[in-house]
């Protein structure tokens, strides 16, 4: 096994890992946000191992930084702590354990009956240069769909500025 194969299994097992504790402390909010950045920044290092540099920094920036940080902001602002959502129901455990479980099982059941379904041939022709860089993203966001992008800036300020009213009602 290849030392790039190993850090893909070593980022996969991470992420996963980190995605399901990030599931199970959901009573814990700070905790599941500090989870979804390691899952953002393992993800992150999965598009490195591709050769997918500028996916991974915008994996990091914009996920593992901007979002996270939104999330704690919101967190923060509602004033939701650990413990905040109360003691959980009694055999939750239970439920999620054999929910999981269950999620995995079907899982390797539908990868190992349809391995041979998706097969793909490799690219034999070489990708041009600059293929998937930052000047060809930036002519592609900010050339065709500069409205896209300002209007997700709305989106997000409005959201902001809900959570904002939100938390202002609650606290008067």
């Amino acid at each position: 096994m290849s030392f790039e194969a190993l850090l893909f299994y070593a980022f996969g097992f991470l992420a996963l890992f980190s995605a399901l504790a990030m599931v199970c402390f959901v009573r814990h909010v700070v905790a599941g946000a500090m989870s979804l950045v390691v899952t953002m920044v393992s993800l992150a290092g999965i598009y490195v191992l591709l050769h997918a540099e500028l996916v991974a920094v915008v994996q990091i920036l914009v996920y593992a930084g901007a979002i996270v940080v939104l999330f704690l902001f919101v967190i923060m602002l509602l004033d939701l702590r650990d413990g905040g959502l109360g003691a959980p129901p009694r055999g939750q455990n239970l439920v999620k354990g054999v929910g999981v479980g269950g999620t995995v099982l079907i899982g390797a059941w539908l990868v190992a009956s349809l391995s041979g379904v998706f097969a793909v041939e490799p690219l034999s022709a070489a990708l041009p240069d600059g293929f998937g860089g930052h000047r060809a993203m930036g002519l592609a966001l900010y050339g065709d769909k500069v409205l896209l992008v300002e209007l997700s800036g709305l989106v997000l300020l409005a959201a902001i500025v809900g959570a904002v009213v939100l938390a202002m009602r609650g606290s008067e």
